[in-house]
């Protein structure tokens, strides 16, 4: 448009650059969240089916149910149940009656499902989070901790573990 003024932005201050990365971020991680892209040993997979496979893994003590699972992650019980069925179909989980509950079901990762995710782990540590941790451990332990509040923080809770 001839004549037309860009708007800055002022009212996020110093925090514009870091707002915009992620944005940016966040942007193509949704983007990219559902499509399976990712293979490992013919299996298919996306970052929605390996984030429910990280989150069981790391959780197995708890025992939790699937709606519980899906509170915790932030995805709609529904959503969460379609990922958890292409998991199973694909044989990286299992579910599992709670006894003495004819409704509740755990989620359980077997042992394929444990080597994929290792295999993820390993690949995705390489080639996205090694560059990322490089700059973050530049910040002393205090300054990480204030960013992980900020991110938390801005979505109404106070740390990560809050339902």
């Amino acid at each position: 448009m001839k004549g037309a003024t860009c708007v800055k932005l002022e009212w996020m201050g110093e925090n514009r650059e870091v707002v915009e990365a992620l944005i940016r971020y966040c942007n193509i991680y949704a983007g990219v969240y559902r499509i399976e892209r990712m293979c490992f040993r013919g299996i298919t997979y996306s970052y929605a089916q390996i984030q429910v496979l990280e989150y069981l893994l790391e959780n197995e003590e708890r025992n939790e149910n699937m709606s519980s699972i899906a509170q915790r992650l932030g995805i709609k019980r529904s959503n969460f149940t379609k990922i958890v069925t292409r998991l199973c179909k694909k044989g990286l989980v299992e579910k599992v009656r709670v006894p003495g509950s004819r409704r509740d079901l755990n989620v359980v990762v077997n042992e394929l499902g444990r080597e994929l995710y290792e295999d993820y782990a390993k690949g995705v540590l390489k080639r996205h989070f090694e560059p990322m941790f490089r700059y973050l451990d530049q910040l002393d332990p205090e300054s990480r901790a204030l960013v992980r509040d900020a991110l938390f923080r801005s979505m109404g809770k106070r740390d990560r573990n809050e339902e």
